[in-house]
């Protein structure tokens, strides 16, 4: 019966994270936070970007991007706000800023 999935969640389909892209305009920490015992700590950073805002874990205390930089990322909506996927929030790197 190796291989044969038809009989899991039939006809679900996860949700595609949605894209964001824009200059970061601003960023307020909250934590460290624990969920329990032996979870490390994790800090909210609520950052702004093009006048949206949006909430990103993250086990460090401050977020290395600095403002005024154009960012990109992946993101869900849920009933308490707009949450950026793990490890997909980096600076847009545009070549003709290089300065070759």
């Amino acid at each position: 019966m190796a291989g044969n999935f038809s009989n899991r969640r039939s006809g679900y389909k996860k949700k595609p994270s949605l894209s964001g892209r824009g200059i970061l305009e601003q960023v307020e920490t909250e934590g460290p936070f624990t969920e329990w015992v032996g979870m490390p700590p994790y800090y909210i950073h609520k950052i702004t970007v093009e006048g949206d805002c949006y909430s990103y874990l993250s086990p460090d205390k401050e977020l290395e991007i600095e403002i005024g930089k154009k960012v990109t990322f992946r993101y869900k909506e849920t009933a308490k706000g707009k949450f950026i996927d793990k490890r997909s929030l980096g600076v847009v790197i545009d070549p003709s800023e290089l300065g070759y």
